[in-house]
């Protein structure tokens, strides 16, 4: 675990030293304050999604931070913005996360790592540092996935894990395209797919983000480094039933698809306890909805996770033959179709060594959720840093992180990138 959690870390010492915790908080506090007003908060959580009203005045607020701090703004083809101090170019140091959000979301899942990287540039200006290397601060588009049900669709397309064709025909609840909606907030969907030339850019990425868990909380650290990411994936599950009057047709002759759905619910509970891992139907659509009418459809999504490939599959399997099984007396049909997956991320290597010797040794711990630089890790050296949540909850009103612990981030990702940044 490196260095006791009640030793005062040497990147926290020096801030101190310095006599910029003051500076760092007020600076935190401000940008932070900025950010806050946009897109909801407050009890009903956030609703930050892609290429939204919302989500441009979040690309707004990006631009401006950037501008304030003589940064070159840019949009790549893919809709993910980056912020660059430096000439933009190959071998750069890359740190930054997301700034959309889940339905009722928190205020910290990625874009406390979004501003932690602006004043992390600016702590390193305060400094009198002169990187050897360009140092870019990006936001990655649509991370959450909450529009058009797929997560990390800017750094997917980024890296060509997913096909242009067929992020322009991913559909949001009310059948609007992604290409669509990106057209009607000014951007071109015709350039999506694999960006070589971002991609050559980035030496390493650093992403800061709040922990989702209360792994930090039990080990009494406000930072960790992250160990690896849990395999995961979405699915649909459909359920065809006969649609009918609720209130003339006998139960004896109804195909009612949401028996099974149902049955599928708690029979995903049970695989999951019995294989050590994580299922959740968070998302569902009953065709045609009406309150007086049996359904005709039902599509659920089914969200798992586990800390192997192996017991992703066998999850999955088990709970697709537990919904077929439930769907025979009622005469209903079932279909459970991928929608992305993830493999095991593990940060290993010289990158993740470096960022714990950097901050003097720190918990390296393990998360079940997805991020971008998950995605990242197969084509750059990448990392994670995490700051402390003292609630434990994530994707929910409740997430949250201490501005004390939010300015020991921002102090441990500027001592990061000082050190990959100056050679």
């Amino acid at each position: 675990m490196g260095a006791a959690a009640n030793e005062r870390p040497a990147y926290l010492r020096e801030g101190e030293e310095r006599g910029r915790l003051p500076v760092v908080r007020a600076s935190f506090e401000r940008d932070w304050a900025a950010l806050a007003g946009i897109g909801g908060g407050g009890a009903e959580g956030y609703h930050r999604f892609a290429w939204t009203p919302v989500d441009l005045a979040l690309r707004a607020w990006f631009r401006d931070e950037a501008a304030r701090r003589d940064m070159t703004c840019e949009q790549d083809r893919n809709g993910n913005l980056w912020a660059w101090w430096g000439t933009p170019g190959p071998d750069a140091v890359v740190t930054g996360s997301h700034l959309d959000s889940v339905p009722g979301g928190g205020a910290f899942d990625g874009p406390l790592g979004v501003v932690s990287a602006f004043l992390a540039v600016d702590e390193l200006r305060a400094r009198g540092v002169v990187p050897d290397r360009p140092i870019a601060v990006v936001d990655f588009a649509d991370e959450e996935g909450a529009r058009f049900g797929v997560a990390c669709v800017g750094s997917r397309l980024l890296t060509g894990v997913l096909a242009p064709h067929a992020a322009r025909e991913l559909r949001d609840g009310d059948g609007v395209t992604l290409a669509e909606a990106m057209r009607a907030a000014g951007a071109d969907p015709d350039a999506l797919g694999r960006d070589e030339e971002a991609l050559a850019r980035v030496g390493a990425f650093v992403e800061l983000h709040v922990e989702q868990g209360r792994g930090l909380v039990d080990l009494g650290a406000p930072v960790g480094v992250a160990s690896a990411i849990w395999p995961h994936g979405r699915w649909r599950c459909t359920f065809h039933g006969e649609g009918d009057h609720a209130g003339t047709t006998r139960l004896a002759d109804r195909h009612d698809p949401m028996l099974p759905f149902a049955a599928t619910v708690l029979a995903a509970r049970q695989a999951a306890e019995g294989l050590g891992a994580l299922a959740t139907f968070g998302k569902v659509r009953i065709v045609p909805g009406g309150t007086n009418a049996i359904p005709s459809r039902v599509d659920a999504w089914l969200d798992g996770r586990a800390p192997d490939a192996a017991t992703v599959d066998r999850l999955v399997e088990d709970i697709a033959a537990a919904a077929r099984a439930a769907a025979v007396p009622h005469g209903v049909q079932v279909e459970v179709a991928v929608e992305s997956s993830t493999p095991l991320v593990e940060f290993g290597g010289a990158l993740r060594d470096r960022v714990a010797t950097a901050l003097g040794g720190v918990p390296a711990l393990p998360t079940g959720a997805g991020h971008d630089a998950g995605i990242l890790s197969a084509h750059a050296p990448t990392a994670m840093l995490f700051v402390r949540n003292p609630t434990g909850t994530s994707h929910s009103p409740a997430e949250h992180a201490t501005t004390t612990d939010c300015v020991t981030g921002i102090l441990a990702l500027t001592t990061v990138l000082e050190d990959l940044a100056c050679r």
